[in-house]
């Protein structure tokens, strides 16, 4: 037989006061004025008797239900992008919310369904996530409550949470150039005048920016460009292996780890050392990079503080922009060479 729930009239009866009174105590009111004593019976009954409040019936009351709701592509089952729910979930534990994980796998139908489960529990906003950073398209539903664009954009909602791809980018080349390194570098992953009309994302098309910027300002240029579309280990691996046949780069300057672990199989059956033959920087900080000897030096994406900052957006924790870029973390390892910093060449600003 199910065990009948325990009500707040249960708790004030076992407190010895009105219901009004102990519901005061247990929603946190600041001025009761009701004794310090009071407070205690009350507390002490509801732990006694394994009170629970009534979400539904408050957030009739409220117009509040303390849940937002997470709504994403593919986030929740890949490590990649893990890291958007770990920061969104502790920001919504801290603000004392239940947060509601959807995933549609990127189909409509699915989107579709996930909001309006997310707005049948009334949820008190929703966070739209992405995978990899892009422009998400939302279905044409009245959405009146707030909404949160993680790792993407939308034209119809402005407030986006982004890694700061420009400064990353430029971080890249700043690496290099206080390893001491200024020439012969290659870029591995794309090629300008190949990819000419050719878009990727938003944020993708800022780390090119960066890259460009910081190069042009140090007065370097890439010896090559080597163009491919997708940033997976084999076409990392054939890019390497096409371009040692005809030059050793100094260093390369890879798009995403997963080009880099590719790159790391060709130097090897090269046998090319890394970092003294050829160096290696790259972007994303995959976990799998901290593993590869020697480990991978990269520019991270802060995928915990961007949900983190996400959901502080929508709940008014922090001062709400159009674009809110989060910094992306420098992770030094060792296929960069080191170099006395009195020796260094200063990096652009």
């Amino acid at each position: 037989m199910a065990k009948k729930r325990v009500t707040l009239a249960d708790v004030a009866r076992l407190a010895g006061l009105s219901t009004t009174a102990a519901s005061m105590i247990l929603t946190g009111r600041p001025d009761t004025r009701l004794s310090p004593e009071a407070h205690k019976r009350v507390h002490d009954a509801a732990a006694q008797l394994g009170y629970r409040p009534n979400v539904a019936a408050r957030a009739l009351r409220t117009d509040k239900s303390r849940s937002i709701a997470f709504i994403s592509d593919y986030v929740a089952t890949t490590r990649f992008a893990s890291g958007l729910i770990r920061g969104a979930l502790a920001a919504a534990e801290d603000a004392k919310h239940v947060m509601l994980v959807l995933e549609t796998g990127g189909e409509p139908a699915r989107e579709i369904q996930a909001i309006e489960a997310a707005l049948d529990r009334q949820v008190d906003g929703l966070i739209f996530a992405a995978m990899r950073a892009r422009e998400v398209f939302v279905p044409d539903m009245a959405i009146n409550i707030p909404v949160v664009m993680l790792n993407g954009t939308s034209a119809r909602f402005p407030v986006s949470v982004l890694p700061d791809e420009y400064r990353g980018g430029r971080a890249a080349v700043e690496l290099l150039i206080q390893s001491g390194i200024s020439d012969d570098i290659v870029l591995l992953g794309h090629n300008a005048q190949q990819e000419e009309g050719l878009f990727r994302s938003e944020t993708i098309a800022r780390r090119f920016e960066g890259i460009r910027d910081a190069m042009s300002e140090a007065g370097l240029h890439f010896v090559e460009e080597l163009s491919c579309w997708n940033w997976e280990p084999g076409y990392g691996y054939d890019l390497t292996r096409k371009l040692l046949k005809s030059r050793r780069p100094r260093a390369l300057l890879c798009l995403n780890d997963r080009l880099a672990f590719g790159a790391y199989q060709a130097l090897a059956e090269a046998g090319l050392g890394i970092p003294d033959d050829v160096a290696l920087v790259s972007f994303d900080n995959d976990e799998i990079a901290s593993y590869l000897r020697p480990g991978l030096t990269t520019i991270g994406l802060p995928h915990e503080d961007m949900g983190h900052r996400a959901v502080d957006l929508l709940l008014g924790a922090a001062e709400a922009a159009d674009a809110n870029l989060m910094p992306m973390p420098v992770v030094v390892r060792g296929s960069l060479p080191t170099r006395p910093a009195s020796s260094a060449v200063k990096p652009p600003r």
